[in-house]
């Protein structure tokens, strides 16, 4: 799992999208973005979670966010991002990964 904090934005985006690169290439069957503790995102931040999605359909990775805060809900369904991606309930975690924070 990896929880974003604060700003995912264009001076904040790269080190998030190294690090799911970093998880992609693990192959896990599945990688969860817990979101509960971003503060804002911009278009930069949004085209960090459909690289992720992208990535992970191309090697077969399911992407679930989690902990996803109204306002990026909300950004998610007027772009169209929401039908793609699949929600985690909070307090769930899977077995296969451990935290880290980008």
């Amino acid at each position: 799992m990896i929880k974003v904090v604060g700003d995912l934005a264009y001076t904040t985006a790269a080190p998030l999208r190294a690090e799911i690169d970093r998880w992609m290439s693990t192959d896990p069957r599945t990688l969860v973005l817990d979101f509960g503790g971003l503060q804002f995102i911009d278009s930069t931040g949004l085209s960090v979670i459909v690289h992720a999605w992208r990535e992970g359909q191309q090697r077969a990775i399911r992407l679930r966010l989690r902990a996803v805060p109204r306002f990026l809900e909300t950004i998610l369904g007027m772009t169209g991002v929401t039908s793609l991606l699949a929600r985690e309930p909070a307090g769930t975690e899977p077995d296969d990964q451990s935290p880290v924070t980008a």
